[in-house]
């Protein structure tokens, strides 16, 4: 795939996923261009391609502020997320995993309840979307911690919980009996790790807190014990190219280690995480792949493919949407051939 509209014609067609993506961090630009036309007339320098954040936490100060200037209730989550699922829909995306922080309950004091069906809600016939609740690290505090275990056990159109947050901080006590009241309450279980932190606390995640979703993981690959166990137990990485560049996680995309995942036999999928913060779309995360990473169209395919696999849909539909991928893969190829 050396040429350019070529590839972005395939990558278009492709059936797609989305696993990793924060409703926050996904708020488009222009809703808060039409909300603040003077403040956000011009667009600032952390959206511009050579960007690149100094640090997470100026990256998690600058989506705050900007995500507190739009949402305020629950009819802002439901515009915003409108938008972003009319924007998945034109990139031929057909199922969608996205994460509210807990914290806006706490922020906004906002029933989060009515924060997870305002998303839904948004969610267009054509696309599958799954809500996932995002829990800070040190998110259990006196008000925050009874409307956790209410989430897990109360909100039925909840998909799963995901740890968010700062490496640097230890699990907190809570955090592992919490993971375990949820996975009993049929909750999908995923946790942000390896992003900042090291492989260590990738495996703590699949082995203290029972994790099969890592969001990131990046430096697992700093492990061949941790590969292994990725493996062993059949964990998915939800990986991010672009935003693990502009974080800094990796020097050059270059060096990022989802081509190593793959070759080791650890299934992988591709996102966009934060819209927001790094102006980036599906469709970029795949041309990086194939551009600076001399990915072929068989191993964009297995990653669409992989998006499916781990989704939470009726077998016969994930089967669908992967034979269409692999006619499309087939058909590539054999041109190119």
């Amino acid at each position: 795939m050396t040429d350019l509209s070529a590839t972005r014609e395939f990558i278009q067609s492709l059936p797609k996923t989305e696993t990793h993506l924060h409703i926050e961090g996904s708020l488009p630009w222009e809703l808060l261009e039409k909300k603040n036309p003077a403040k956000y007339a011009s667009q600032p320098s952390f959206r511009k391609d050579s960007f690149r954040y100094d640090s997470f936490e100026q990256f998690e100060s600058i989506l705050i502020d900007h995500a507190l200037d739009w949402f305020d209730s629950p009819e802002s989550y439901y515009e915003a997320s409108k938008l972003i699922f009319a924007k998945q829909i034109e990139q031929n995306v057909k199922y969608v995993e996205t994460s509210f922080h807990a914290g806006m309950m706490e922020f906004l004091k906002i029933p989060g309840e009515e924060i997870l069906e305002a998303i839904l809600s948004a969610a267009p016939p054509q696309l599958e979307v799954r809500v996932f609740l995002g829990i800070s690290r040190n998110a259990y505090t006196p008000y925050l911690g009874p409307l956790l275990e209410q989430a897990i056990e109360t909100w039925d159109s909840l998909a799963g919980i995901d740890l968010h947050g700062l490496e640097s901080l230890p699990l907190e006590a809570w955090t592992q009996p919490f993971w375990k009241r949820a996975s009993s309450c049929g909750k999908i279980l995923k946790a942000h790790a390896g992003e900042f932190g090291p492989a260590k606390n990738v495996e703590q995640a699949v082995i203290d807190l029972g994790v099969r979703r890592i969001q990131h993981g990046v430096r697992a690959s700093e492990s061949e014990k941790v590969m292994k166990l990725l493996l062993d137990e059949g964990v998915t990485l939800d990986l991010c190219p672009i935003s693990n560049y502009k974080l800094r996680v990796v020097g050059e995309f270059e060096d990022h280690p989802i081509g190593s995942f793959m070759n080791h036999g650890i299934r992988c999928t591709v996102s966009t995480d934060d819209p927001l913060s790094f102006n980036n779309s599906l469709h970029q995360e795949y041309e990086v792949l194939v551009d600076k990473m001399g990915f072929s169209a068989r191993e964009i395919g297995r990653l669409a493919q992989n998006g499916f696999e781990v989704s939470d849909l009726e077998p016969d539909v994930r089967a669908s949407w992967q034979s269409q991928i692999i006619g499309l893969v087939d058909n590539v190829c054999s041109v190119d051939e």
